[in-house]
């Protein structure tokens, strides 16, 4: 609801000829709050006092406006202290349409990808074959598909880029909960990343309007610099993955072919690769990880995972150096 709308239904209710009254129960009632929601929101100030009459206390929709107010705040992610600065500048006459559209700006795409649909069968034929019932439901977890409640066999699909992925991965013979793990792992260090990125940006650009209720002056500044600040973390991650990509897969490639070359008799007169170090690990470190990728995998799984977490180190030392 805009701030205007917000001040019409105000307006509308409180001068109204024959307005409502509510006893607590029936105001939660209507609100879709609790009656001890009420009675906390009236403590901490959050809702007007209601009038006394006789033994009773009677409540108007002036109450029930300001719970829907509370409600739609709460819902977009707000604080009760937030909520609390909010309403009593708007009660001094400021409007809260400013912080609404700041809102707006930071819930709106972050991304110029479309969503899309696709039925059970389309899927099949996407990953080659009948659809699997256990992939799907993990595909649902994740959100890359959600359910359409009123067609039961059509999904929609928030990033038909994703799926795209996917699909193509799958075709490269990648089994399809290996895709879903890996997308899960991904997930966990593209949110470190975002959430470094909001920490910086806050930091140095949006504080200034974060440690007050905003005006509507500065709260349309803030959604500006939301505008041309939103595409810069997909940029900087785009190119820091490529040239990542570029480092890592040419060291790859290198030690896999050097690898080879080294069980080759015909490259014998060749200089040998660098010596690897033995490095003794616990038997109960080995067996659980023999039990999760099998025996034929234990050195490639450990050695993975060691040069995940030197790499993530390095990213934290070069974080807290700057």
């Amino acid at each position: 609801m805009t701030d205007a709308e917000y001040r019409t239904e105000y307006r509308t209710e409180h001068r109204a000829k024959h307005r409502a009254e509510y006893r607590i129960e029936d105001l939660a009632h209507r609100s879709g709050a609790t009656v001890r929601t009420i009675r906390a929101y009236q403590d901490r100030g959050l809702l007007p006092k209601p009038e006394r009459r006789g033994r009773a206390n009677v409540y108007r929709d002036t109450h029930l406006a300001r719970l829907r107010q509370i409600a739609g705040l709460l819902d977009r992610g707000y604080t009760l202290a937030s909520i609390k600065d909010l309403l009593e500048a708007w009660d001094a006459g400021r409007g809260l349409g400013g912080v609404l559209g700041l809102v707006a700006e930071v819930d709106g795409p972050w991304t110029d990808e479309e969503p899309g649909r696709i039925t059970r069968a389309e899927l099949g034929e996407r990953f080659g074959g009948g659809p699997d019932d256990d992939a799907v439901e993990e595909a649902v977890e994740l959100g890359v598909l959600v359910r359409v409640p009123s067609s039961p066999d059509e999904f929609l699909v928030p990033s038909p880029q994703e799926l795209a992925v996917a699909a193509e991965l799958h075709a490269a013979g990648v089994p399809l909960l290996a895709i879903s793990g890996h997308l899960r792992e991904l997930r966990v260090q593209v949110e470190h990343i975002a959430t470094r990125f909001l920490d910086f940006t806050t930091e140095h650009v949006f504080h200034p309007y974060l440690n007050h209720p905003p005006t509507d002056e500065e709260a349309a500044e803030a959604a500006s610099l939301v505008r041309r600040l939103r595409p810069l973390a997909q940029q900087t991650v785009d190119a820091e993955l490529a040239r990542a990509m570029r480092t890592l897969a040419t060291r790859y490639l290198r030690d896999h072919l050097g690898a080879v070359a080294a069980e080759d008799p015909s490259e014998a007169g060749r200089p040998a690769p660098a010596a690897k170090e033995d490095v003794a690990l616990p038997a109960g470190t080995v067996r659980a990880v023999r039990a999760l990728v099998g025996p034929e995998n234990v050195t490639a799984f450990i050695t993975a995972a060691a040069e995940r977490e030197v790499r993530a180190r390095a990213m934290d030392g070069l974080v807290r150096r700057r």
